[in-house]
């Protein structure tokens, strides 16, 4: 017998709320079936693809990405582990890049938080006469962007 689990239970077995759960389904990335009452019943195989959703979401993909790489996956039954090798085996420069972010704000935290990041006019530690605009919009240096030289 297929056992089915309430909203409730999924909420409490993925610790994603309800409210998550529901626009997740708006979205088309879970399924649920109604019962006359109107209320929601999973399918166990919900939770993985709610931990999937939750992963992903970790790993920076949106969830139109995370949309595309469920519908790679079957809907009936638990993917396999070579399901999931196949998904994630993408990800590894996607974490990379990820992880030299976050090292880069590690590293910033230590200095003046506002140097560059956001092309600060006033700043004259990392970033004089706003050299840092020259690279582009948003945080340049923890984009990884280098530090200009000084000009000539």
């Amino acid at each position: 017998m297929f056992h089915y689990l309430t909203i409730g239970e999924v909420s409490r077995r993925s610790g994603v709320a309800p409210s998550a759960l529901r626009y997740y389904e708006d979205r088309g990335l879970i399924e649920a079936e109604r019962l006359n009452s109107g209320h929601r019943r999973y399918p166990r195989v919900v939770l993985r693809r709610v931990a999937f959703i939750v992963f992903a979401q970790r790993v920076g993909l949106s969830l139109e990405e995370i949309g595309g790489e469920l519908a790679r996956l079957p809907s009936d039954h638990a993917p396999k582990g070579k399901d999931w090798a196949r998904l994630s085996s993408a990800w590894s420069e996607r974490i990379d890049a990820r992880i030299a972010e976050l090292q880069r704000l590690k590293e910033g935290l230590a200095g003046c938080i506002g140097c560059g990041c956001l092309s600060v006019e006033s700043c004259t530690l990392a970033n004089p006469g706003d050299r840092a605009a020259r690279l582009g919009p948003g945080a340049r240096y923890w984009l990884g962007d280098q530090t200009p030289v000084q000009d000539a």
